[in-house]
């Protein structure tokens, strides 16, 4: 699969100055990084050209700066970079100009450094040709290793493809490997996990996945549209029942398609949206009309348990309750745990991805019990949708 995209193994970095775009948009607290996942990520695409002899200058975003803003500098960041990868990181004040030059200028082959956020030009988000070209001065090749911000036609996330030789960095490549595993060319037959409060942020995505699963599990606040569109008293429930129309054309699409629309039968219900507030598990003729569905009652977790025992490619984006509030993440964890064992047995390719979702295979404790759990949401959700990515399309060989 990937000979269809450019990678590390089609060019030889030695001496040559690689434009290296990561994704070092990690979560801040007080100057300090709290979460080095993505820099692990990262580290061993740098470590890589670094030690084969090439210069790794590397370009990232950071936040959302309206131009030049302290608050948004990637120089704590890239010190917290060189204690991830245990080598030293220079840092260039700008990403462009005179800054930038003398920094690039002074490296020798197999150092790194990080050029400060590309956002703090408003011309990068607006892929700006005169831009592309100032930043394709600097390098002499551009890898893209920034799979989370793929989906945007950026300067450093795709116009630089079109000036420089581009390549898919380590973690490009172990994310398109992935996906190519569960969407483009799985093992069947695929189950799809869908969950989150809302079905209007995911129209697309369910229109693209019921035509390429054979089944579909729906839960989260999601579940209870389609419960409503089917008549089913969904009491308090957070559902967005101006959605019926729409939960009804995804099923009878699904239908069309052959695959397996799975929503709950049962429910765990409570009066109030708060942890540990008092709940039971009704049927779901029986719901309260002062009820709210927090999360999949016990029958229906055991619904989603069998469907995933039928597959042998598993695709998971969202939590099936409020997964942020105990007790009503249990729905989520035990069939997250449920996946991750079959996982480990070799009977099943799990992917899984988003930030909540992250969050709840965290909570899990298995998140490193499947196959792969990509840290990117936008970018994912658009390629989970059928969607082209620019900063993905670029890499394609010719």
């Amino acid at each position: 699969m990937t000979n269809s995209f450019r990678t590390l193994d089609d060019v030889d970095v030695r001496g040559k100055r690689v434009l290296l775009r990561v994704d070092l948009n990690v979560p801040m607290e007080q100057g300090r990084v709290t979460d080095t996942t993505r820099l692990e990520r990262v580290a061993p695409t740098i470590t890589e050209i670094a030690d084969k002899g090439g210069k790794a200058i590397l370009l990232a975003h950071f936040g959302r700066p309206k131009g030049p803003d302290p608050k948004n500098s990637l120089r704590p960041v890239a010190a917290e970079l060189a204690k991830v990868l245990g080598k030293p990181v220079a840092f260039a004040d700008d990403c462009v100009g005179e800054p930038a030059q003398q920094a690039i200028t002074a490296m020798k082959d197999g150092d790194i450094l990080c050029l400060e956020n590309t956002r703090f030009h408003k011309e990068e988000e607006k892929n700006d040709p005169e831009f592309v070209a100032e930043l394709a001065k600097l390098g002499d090749i551009w890898v893209n290793d920034a799979f989370s911000a793929a989906h945007r036609a950026h300067v450093s996330t795709e116009g630089l493809g079109h000036k420089l030789p581009g390549y898919a960095g380590r973690t490009m490549q172990a994310e398109l490997e992935a996906l190519n595993k569960a969407l483009e060319a799985p093992t069947k037959p695929v189950i799809a996990v869908i969950g989150g409060a809302k079905v209007s942020t995911k129209i697309d995505l369910l229109e693209n996945l019921v035509s390429k699963v054979d089944a579909l599990v729906i839960g989260g606040g999601m579940a209870n549209t389609f419960l409503h569109a089917q008549g089913i008293n969904v009491g308090k429930s957070l559902a967005e029942k101006d959605l019926a129309a729409t939960a009804l054309r995804i099923m009878e699409k699904a239908e069309a398609a052959n695959c397996a629309i799975i929503l709950p039968v049962d429910a765990t219900v409570a009066f109030h949206f708060a942890a540990n507030a008092p709940s039971q598990a009704y049927g779901l003729d029986a719901i309260p009309a002062e009820g709210m569905i927090l999360d999949v009652g016990p029958q229906s977790v055991e619904r989603v348990h069998s469907a995933i025992d039928d597959a042998a490619t598993l695709v998971w984006n969202g939590p099936l309750g409020a997964f942020e509030l105990t007790p009503f993440d249990h729905g989520t964890v035990v069939a997250a745990k449920h996946a991750a064992a079959r996982t480990k047995t070799g009977k099943l390719v799990s992917v899984a991805g988003g930030g909540d979702t992250v969050a709840a295979l965290n909570q899990a404790g298995v998140a490193g019990d499947f196959t792969y759990v990509s840290t990117a949401g936008g970018a994912f959700l658009e390629w989970m949708e059928g969607k082209p990515l620019p900063g993905v399309e670029v890499l394609r060989a010719k």
